[in-house]
């Protein structure tokens, strides 16, 4: 399944209106420029799209704007890397079931285990795949639902840094949840 991806209009959780034309596959360059326009870091981090998939996504960042005093990657943007790839697959996903919602992260946990002295990359996923059926019935019918987001930093083909991540979608006032009968 291709990943597609549209305006979001104002932050809110519900179907796309009917009128909304047949929703295009998402190019690595239409997720960069939307992350650029409207999360003004990823553009400072000088971050790229390499992958939009269904089951992850790969964004890279140069070393020199996220360089320490150590000239090694500051933990800081190894950090924000890491909830961006995670925070970009939730809103991706979201977009290819057509919804358009406020997506936050809750909390999350980096392990960083080793310096990182030049280009890096963060790859994302979902801790268990399965659950994305059971968190959008929980997002159409309360509002509101949470899903874990796995990451891993990675530089010279090996493992910096292990993100683990929880991401909550929510509806605003414009589109409440679907009451059941």
């Amino acid at each position: 399944m291709a990943l597609s991806l549209r305006s979001p209009g104002p932050s809110r959780c519900g179907p796309a209106p009917a009128s909304t034309p047949e929703v295009e596959p998402v190019s690595p360059a239409e997720l960069e420029q939307y992350l650029h326009e409207h999360i003004p870091l990823s553009k400072a981090m000088e971050i790229t799209v390499v992958s939009a998939g269904e089951t992850g996504i790969v964004l890279r960042a140069p070393l020199a704007p996220n360089i320490n005093h150590r000239e090694t990657v500051f933990g800081g943007s190894a950090s924000a890397i890491a909830i961006l790839a995670g925070w970009s697959l939730v809103h991706t996903r979201l977009r290819v079931a057509g919804l358009a919602c406020r997506v936050v992260i809750q909390r999350n946990t980096m392990d960083y285990l080793r310096p990182v002295q030049g280009a890096f990359e963060a790859r994302s996923w979902f801790e268990s795949p399965e659950a994305w059926e059971g968190f959008l019935r929980l997002l159409q019918r309360k509002g509101k639902a949470r899903i874990t987001v796995l990451a891993v930093l990675e530089h010279g083909g090996q493992v910096a840094g292990r993100f683990t991540g929880d991401f909550v979608a929510l509806a605003g006032p414009e589109n409440p949840p679907a009451v059941e009968p």
